[in-house]
């Protein structure tokens, strides 16, 4: 199992382009795993876990 690469809702919009928002309600339905929170008090998830449920964009 490969470590997770934890980053903050905004750093997560940006390799994603998932709105921080939207994150926020997958944290609360449990649809992604919460992996606590950095030293400013953000939300922490993993980035693979992320993608894994981003539908992937057909060319």
């Amino acid at each position: 199992m490969q470590q997770p690469v934890l980053v903050d809702l905004y750093a997560a919009h940006a390799a994603t382009g998932i709105k921080p928002g939207t994150i926020r309600v997958w944290l609360h339905r449990g649809k992604l795993t919460h992996h606590g929170h950095d030293s400013s008090g953000r939300d922490l998830v993993d980035l693979r876990e992320l993608q894994a449920h981003t539908p992937s964009k057909a060319a």
